[in-house]
């Protein structure tokens, strides 16, 4: 199987980046991670960078200069997918130009409701009934890209910020393989 090759975004724990480096080492699943990107050189995500001798990069926060060698990195490692997987930080509409192909994201809601952040927030004081993830392209327009997938769990009385963000999580770790697959297969 021909493997597309990927850059992986990300800011902090890299619980997304570690089930997608385990799955991209399955032959059947149509990833090879090549790159891990992150603009917090304290991530803990960079772990599992390290642990499977994945290349990693960390950026500055003076943003042409990080994304112009971001792109120096993808064009030499031949990356033609971008997964953003818990990236905190907005792409520039430059740098989306510029790579050109398919950039991914997870993001903690059921989209177009509670773009950008503090999802779970929005979710508790708008009384909503349910939430979840959905995964879609990346457009220059914040969370507002084509969707591929969305995962749902109805709100118990009990939830909170963190109940909330621990289920979320639970359904992001599958969401994004699987919309992977749909958008490669």
């Amino acid at each position: 199987m021909v493997k597309v090759n990927t850059c992986v975004f990300i800011s902090g724990k890299g619980s997304n980046l570690k089930k997608l480096i385990l799955n991209s080492n399955n032959y059947n699943f149509p990833i090879k991670i090549k790159l891990v990107v992150s603009n917090n050189k304290k991530a803990e995500g960079l772990k599992f960078a390290r642990k499977w001798s994945i290349p990693y990069l960390i950026i500055n926060n003076k943003q042409n200069l990080s994304e112009d060698k971001i792109l120096i990195k993808i064009k030499y490692y031949k990356v033609n997918l971008i997964l953003l997987a818990g990236y905190m930080k907005i792409l520039s509409k430059n740098f989306i130009r510029s790579f050109g192909k398919s950039i991914i994201n997870i993001h903690p809601s059921l989209l177009p409701k509670f773009k950008g952040l503090n999802t779970f927030e929005k979710a508790l004081s708008q009384k909503e009934k349910k939430t979840g993830c959905t995964v879609h392209y990346v457009t220059e327009k914040l969370d507002s890209g084509r969707i591929i997938l969305k995962k749902f769990f109805y709100i118990d009385n009990k939830d909170n910020i963190e109940t909330l963000k621990k289920k979320t999580q639970r359904l992001e770790y599958n969401a994004f393989s699987e919309a992977i697959i749909k958008i490669i297969k």
